[in-house]
């Protein structure tokens, strides 16, 4: 843990469930520590002042969002919004010269996030955009078994994350909206992390539900809530991402990474992972890896956010590899409508968790492994 000089202040613009439940609950832990203190609120809806007021640590409410960001002592900003508001938002709070959390997707076009980039690289603050699923312990040990070489070189992969759908906000069903922003990104950004950048998307998609129970009423869906996606990262390489709001239950890793050499996967949700198990021809047997860090929250980058700000260094999580995460998935949907193949033309920094050679360097030689001509 890196101690803060001073507490900084937090604003917060989207007061849903997300804040109040599990951000909210690292919130207070990180003011019990000393790193955060006083919190600004916003939201659109005025009716939620009247919950978000006596949370502790909360000074004030507004239903505008430059009022939190023209407040001089707020260091940190949090954008928690629905997602079609998260680029501007994001952007404006760069502009205001803050440090900006944004959750996922950045943005919902690729002009939007582009731009995040760009002023990501010029602010005074920092840009950290969720999922955060490569500051998990749990990912972090997958990715030191690839680069390595435990498996020997990555061939196939697969991820899976879905649900029935919420039954509360109807813009989950709207345009800007949909399972493969809410729930794939974080498959994504777990395969991309470990196998480096897609260079090319397609996908089939569906509408399992023509009509949802949303805030107790009866909705049209208008986007895809079922989603079938394959990844092609070069070098013969292949993974596929399984998602969508038609999924009941199951009982199978959320990331396999298939090499010539074994397997290793993510046991749980990767946004909740439960440890991960390796497979070895060498040793011809499972090994079952508990997490290093059993209360690990999807959460994390709040805390990494902080911490980077106190210590002055960059963060782990680079605003290039959301936009690329972003171009993936825009991809896919773009493939659902039009049953093409889809070049994917970003990239972003290799992964590097401080291991020195076998950091960086390793990640530069399994990339240019992976992403050898087709």
């Amino acid at each position: 843990m890196v101690a803060a000089e001073r507490p900084y202040k937090l604003g917060v613009i989207g007061c849903g469930r997300v804040f109040r439940w599990p951000y909210m609950s690292l919130i207070q832990q990180l003011r019990t520590r000393g790193q955060l203190d006083e919190i600004v609120t916003c939201d659109a809806n005025p009716e939620v002042r009247e919950i978000v007021a006596d949370q502790p640590g909360v000074v004030s409410f507004t239903t505008d969002h430059r009022e939190v960001l023209d407040d001089p002592d707020v260091d940190i900003v949090m954008v928690l919004t629905s997602m079609p508001e998260h680029g501007p938002l994001a952007k404006d709070a760069l502009l205001a010269g803050k440090h900006v959390l944004v959750e996922k997707p950045m943005a919902i076009t690729l002009p939007e996030a582009a731009e995040l980039v760009e002023l990501a690289k010029t602010s005074p603050g920092h840009l950290v955009c969720a999922p955060f699923v490569i500051l998990s312990p749990t990912f972090q040990a997958m990715w030191r078994h690839v680069m390595a070489g435990d498996i020997g070189r990555p061939t196939l992969a697969r991820g899976r994350y879905g649900w029935a759908g919420p039954d509360w906000g109807p813009w989950f069903y709207q345009a800007g909206g949909g399972p493969l922003f809410d729930l794939g990104v974080y498959n994504v950004t777990a395969l991309t992390g470990l196998l480096g950048p897609v260079r090319r998307v397609s996908a089939f998609t569906g509408k399992v539900h023509d009509q949802r129970m949303v805030d107790g009423r009866m909705i049209d869906v208008q986007t895809p809530d079922n989603y079938q996606i394959l990844l092609d990262f070069g070098g013969s390489v292949l993974a596929t991402v399984t998602t969508g709001f038609s999924m009941q239950q199951y009982r199978s890793p959320a990331v396999e990474i298939y090499g010539t050499e074994g397997t290793v996967q993510m046991l749980g949700d990767d946004w909740a992972p439960q440890g991960h198990e390796l497979w070895q021809n060498s040793e011809g047997a499972w090994k079952l890896y508990a997490s290093p860090n059993p209360g690990w929250p999807w959460t994390a980058g709040l805390q990494h956010l902080v911490e980077s700000v106190a210590a002055g260094t960059t963060p782990l999580v680079a605003p290039e590899h959301a936009y690329h995460v972003l171009e993936v998935m825009l991809g896919a949907i773009a493939s659902g409508e039009d049953g093409k193949h889809h070049e994917v033309s970003s990239t972003f920094p290799a992964l590097s968790f401080g291991d020195g050679e076998s950091g960086r360097e390793a990640a530069h030689r399994v990339h240019d492994r992976t992403h050898a001509s087709r």
